[in-house]
């Protein structure tokens, strides 16, 4: 492996091969926590990297490669934004950890000493009989072990394609990320603390703050019912693996079919409190038109808004990429995956003719209602260009619109996805 250039504070340091290499033992890991110092470690695209065009205006993003990940499109280097190629999508049905993409609001701003995974303590505190902090060994040893397989998907993704165009990060499809969480039930630790009379929400936060004064920590809250139903997790593995520094080592909540907003990275402080929290990025940040489809008129602004929740439901073809030449009367296999916010995938109809006409597809193996569910089905392309498009629908008959939505935040795009071919 070439030497890696990551730029720090105050100046750039290289991490040789070897470093990398160490990333699999604790102290390896420590000792390149260490040379992030004040902040994540953040890629630098050199001048080999590759450059890819989104398909999308504004849409050239670098290859780079960070710490304990493969080549990923950089959207922001500080804090660090990378999204997943969408060809790693039709690698299997779980997202590999080096592939998986970060979303960041704040940087990672803490001593070496409290990554460590042996030390780090999560403080369960407010509104509960019995305060506690536990490390990572007193949740493994003090609760039931549970794992969920699961996606991750960031609220924006897809953005870049909202017309009129919004605000943010110009995402492309891939935040997103299918992943196996091992960890402990949030509910079990809270109902060892005892929940208070009268609580009414739990609020979440992590050791990323903020470097400019006034900025809002990120803090999220869940209701309390929410939190106390067995589903969320303080989820230390992914994928057989400790969870990798920039998907939230060493403890993150993992809120299964909810947005990537709610999936706290670096978790170190769970506060029980008996009134609605009022922080920005709940009360301000991460809301959505107050409607039943959270959507408005394009360029209009919502009457009233709530904060986002659960998936809608989305689909994508990942084994065909636009403007793939094919060869005409060749049959081949169409694969995708399918997805929803937690009642599972039902049904998944695939049109090669731009939606002219619709076949149902194979379903793959079901891994759990919150899990990526893999489709497949024949296909023999006809000379000259075709649109191929995917349709998913979930147990309770939710499915996607044929045309895009739009909300003035670009949030929770899962309209009908087009590929364009060309036989010949």
């Amino acid at each position: 492996m070439a030497p890696r250039d990551i730029p720090l504070a105050g100046g750039a340091v290289v991490i040789h091969s070897s470093a990398m290499n160490s990333l699999n033992s604790r102290r390896g890991f420590l000792r390149v926590a260490a040379l992030a110092g004040a902040g994540v470690a953040a890629g630098r695209a050199r001048a080999a990297d590759t450059v890819v065009q989104m398909p999308f205006e504004n849409g050239e993003r670098p290859l780079v490669t960070y710490p304990q990940k493969r080549p990923l499109l950089r959207l922001t280097s500080r804090p660090p934004q990378l999204e997943t190629p969408m060809s790693v999508f039709n690698e299997g049905i779980l997202t590999p950890n080096d592939a998986f993409f970060v979303r960041y609001h704040l940087p990672l701003n803490s001593p070496p000493q409290d990554l460590d995974a042996d030390t780090f303590k999560v403080e369960v505190k407010g509104k509960v009989n019995t305060p506690a902090s536990f490390t990572i060994a007193d949740l493994k040893r003090q609760f039931e072990e549970v794992e969920v397989v699961a996606v991750n998907q960031c609220s924006g993704n897809g953005r870049a394609f909202f017309q009129p165009r919004v605000a943010g990060g110009q995402m492309g499809n891939g935040c997103m990320g299918n992943a196996r969480w091992r960890g402990v039930r949030l509910a079990d630790v809270l109902k060892k603390c005892g929940v208070a009379s009268g609580a009414k929400q739990v609020l979440f936060n992590g050791l990323d703050l903020p470097l400019i004064p006034k900025t809002p920590d990120f803090v999220k809250a869940l209701e309390v019912d929410h939190a106390l139903d067995g589903e969320a997790l303080l989820a230390w593995g992914m994928n057989g693996e400790a969870l990798p520094l920039l998907n939230g080592f060493p403890l993150r909540l993992v809120v299964p079919g909810y947005y990537g907003t709610y999936w706290l990275k670096h978790l170190h402080e769970i506060t029980v409190v008996d009134e609605a929290f009022t922080g920005f990025w709940v009360a301000t940040g991460y809301r959505i038109p107050d409607n039943d489809c959270g959507f408005i008129a394009p360029g209009t602004a919502p009457g009233k808004t709530i904060p986002i929740g659960r998936f809608n439901v989305r689909s994508f073809i990942t084994s065909h990429a636009d403007g793939a030449q094919l060869q005409t009367g060749a049959e081949q296999v169409v694969r995708g995956i399918a997805f929803d916010g937690g009642h599972g995938i039902q049904q998944v109809l695939f049109s090669d003719d731009g939606g002219r006409n619709w076949r149902e597809a194979q379903l793959g193996k079901d891994l759990g209602k919150y899990s990526f569910r893999e489709w497949t089905i024949a296909f023999k392309p006809r000379a000259g260009a075709s649109e191929l498009k995917c349709k998913a629908t979930n147990r309770v008959g939710q499915s996607q619109p044929l045309e895009p939505l739009w909300n003035p935040a670009g949030y929770m795009r899962n309209v009908v996805e087009t590929v364009k071919v060309t036989a010949g």
